[in-house]
């Protein structure tokens, strides 16, 4: 972790989005200076049972380092097998612990992710043992809890640094508010002043300012963006130049983002077969246009396009469309 936090003065984390944080999108956040990568969660009974496309999910180069590779889960012993397989055949630099993941089939239908706020011996016992288990630093991403009726990131904590863990994420909303309220910062202020290991502030950060006044507010170690880099990984940049030298941020012009879609789709490409790569790009390419003018009139076509080609065409007509 201290090699980490002495690359920028305050350090930008990627978050570990579901569907999101492959290699392609996390190389394209390197470029930005993102100071920590983060990949997409894997299920540590996958792991277990050697689910061929979990393991392929933890496919990453050393270009991306230093990453953090994230599991969900929720017993201390498959966890360790996870935790153990990941340090053997993928050797991330950090091995971190969800413990924020809302949805229904993670948090509901499996037990993991933010259900384990609901018991912290459980929580004891996951992180003492992927401690002890492996050589890497050991983080853990929480909410403030399962509902207004349990507001424990404090005590849930506490437990974490009593274990070894190195650091901290903190998502200050609770699985029942899922993404539907403002993020209340004054929780990640509560926890860095309750513990001594770096905190990672988490949630609503979607300008530079926003990540100023969260330092600022909170004063969190570090910050961690999600939703605000979909579709404009500059943000990063633009938070790293303000936080570090004032650097006010600059307009992303078109003609940046249509290279941008580009170079993201070609970074796909290479390690997903053209079909799937694309499919996944019509996800993308919507989040870089998103809001755009005349976007919306190719968006219909722009979720049909099944080739690389067929999308730099569309692109290419989309630049006639809008300098017309």
């Amino acid at each position: 972790m201290e090699n980490w936090q002495c690359q920028n003065r305050q350090s930008v984390v990627l978050a570990p989005m579901a569907g999101i944080c492959d290699s392609a999108f996390r190389r394209i956040a390197k470029s930005m200076g993102c100071g920590l990568l983060s990949s997409e969660m894997v299920s540590d009974k996958a792991l277990m049972y050697n689910n061929w496309k979990t393991q392929s999910m933890l496919y990453m180069t050393d270009a991306e380092r230093p990453i953090s590779q994230q599991i969900f889960g929720s017993g201390a012993e498959s966890f360790k097998i996870a935790a153990a397989y990941i340090e053997e055949n993928m050797k991330p630099d950090i091995i971190d612990i969800n413990m924020g993941c809302p949805v229904t089939k993670v948090a509901v239908k499996a037990q993991a992710g933010s259900a384990l706020l609901k018991d912290p011996d459980k929580i004891r016992d996951i992180v003492s043992a992927v401690v002890d288990t492996v050589d890497l630093p050991v983080t853990a991403k929480i909410r403030s809890g399962w509902n207004n009726k349990c507001i424990n990131a404090v005590e849930i904590a506490k437990i974490v640094e009593d274990c070894g863990a190195s650091a901290i994420t903190v998502h200050p909303r609770t699985r029942e508010e899922r993404y539907g309220i403002k993020a209340n910062w004054s929780i990640i202020k509560e926890v860095k002043e309750n513990v001594s290991i770096p905190v990672i502030g988490n949630g609503d950060i979607f300008t530079c300012y926003d990540a100023k006044r969260m330092i600022d507010e909170t004063g969190c170690d570090a910050i961690m963006i999600g939703r605000g880099v979909l579709g404009n990984p500059w943000l990063i940049k633009q938070c790293i130049d303000y936080l570090d030298e004032g650097i006010e941020p600059e307009r992303v012009t078109l003609e940046e983002r249509i290279e941008m879609i580009k170079r993201h789709a070609e970074l796909l490409s290479d390690i997903r077969p053209e079909k799937v790569a694309m499919h996944k790009m019509r996800t993308h390419a919507a989040y870089y246009l998103k809001g755009r003018y005349r976007s919306a009139e190719i968006k219909p076509r722009l979720f049909k396009m099944n080739t690389k080609e067929e999308l730099f065409d569309l692109l290419d007509e989309y630049v006639d469309l809008v300098a017309y």
